[in-house]
């Protein structure tokens, strides 16, 4: 080494700054992402379970409604009994159907008790085609 060069450490230096502590939150952003996607991914889960087990329930209403409609009214005494029945299903959806469900199963009841009966007359197939236009399945 050469004894004329005098080496000093303490050398300011002025055009590098300190480090400085970053703060890093793209774990926290990645996990939150993560987790928000996986909610997502089990509702999807969820409503699609649901999706496929109420697409085959059974309905009760619906059933009624065909059988109502499908009611024979050339074999009065079994009609007036099918119609009494499939009817009720239908009976507490409003005041008005209930009313309505109220005066057929009165026009009914001349049909059913008795060993022989005639045909619907007019006015009770009136009664008959306007409660199953009042229905909403």
């Amino acid at each position: 080494m050469n004894p004329t060069i005098q080496q000093n450490y303490d050398i300011p230096l002025h055009d590098i700054k300190p480090l400085v502590e970053v703060n890093e939150y793209s774990l926290y952003y990645t996990l939150g992402i993560a987790t928000v996607a996986f909610i997502l991914f089990l509702a999807l889960i969820y409503f699609l379970y649901r999706w496929f087990v109420n697409r085959n329930r059974f309905n009760l209403r619906k059933e009624h409604f065909k059988l109502l409609n499908a009611v024979d009214l050339s074999d009065t005494k079994n009609a007036a009994y099918k119609i009494t029945t499939y009817g009720y299903t239908f009976r507490e959806d409003s005041p008005r159907h209930k009313e309505m469900y109220h005066n057929l199963t009165e026009r009914l009841e001349n049909y059913k008790y008795k060993k022989t009966v005639e045909s619907f007359d007019e006015e009770v197939k009136g009664y008959i085609d306007l409660y199953k236009g009042m229905i909403d399945v």
